[in-house]
């Protein structure tokens, strides 16, 4: 994990990657909790049987819960000393290059693209890639908006 000081020492790692999360397994109970809780129960998503038979070859996660495990993947790459908080500020540019199937483990990559200052503090946007092992292609590159008050 890397740790920054403070917002100074974070603004001055704009352009470079910070790092990888742990892998981590997508489950088919995972996916089915997300169904619940999203009302999204589409086929490809929580029906094993038919999913097998489908292009992919088995269930797929939901691209909004593959969006979803980017604050964990966040917190496990870096964190920002001195602040009294970080809040969720939005995202600029979201893309689902492939999907996840149910099994597979995905990763967090980050890289800090941006930071300016704001009246609050520092608004700061994290490229955050995530990565299925074994696959060439990203299933999800995430333009993350956080705001980060000293």
């Amino acid at each position: 994990m890397r740790s920054f000081a403070g917002l100074a020492e974070l603004a001055a790692a704009k352009g470079e990657h910070l790092g990888h999360s742990a892998w981590r397994e997508v489950t088919q109970e995972q996916v089915a909790m997300f169904a619940d809780a999203t009302g999204d129960h589409q086929w490809i998503h929580v029906d094993p049987e038919r999913a097998a038979a489908s292009p992919f070859g088995g269930t797929i996660a939901h691209g909004y819960l593959t969006l979803a495990l980017l604050p964990a993947f966040m917190a496990e790459i870096f964190q920002v000393e001195g602040i009294t908080m970080g809040v969720n500020f939005g995202l600029d540019k979201v893309r689902f290059p492939v999907p996840v199937r149910v099994g597979s483990r995905v990763r967090g990559g980050a890289e800090l693209t941006d930071v300016k200052n704001s009246p609050a503090g520092k608004l700061v946007k994290i490229r955050m890639t995530v990565e299925v092992e074994g696959q060439r292609r990203a299933a999800c590159v995430a333009d993350t908006l956080s705001l980060y008050v000293a």
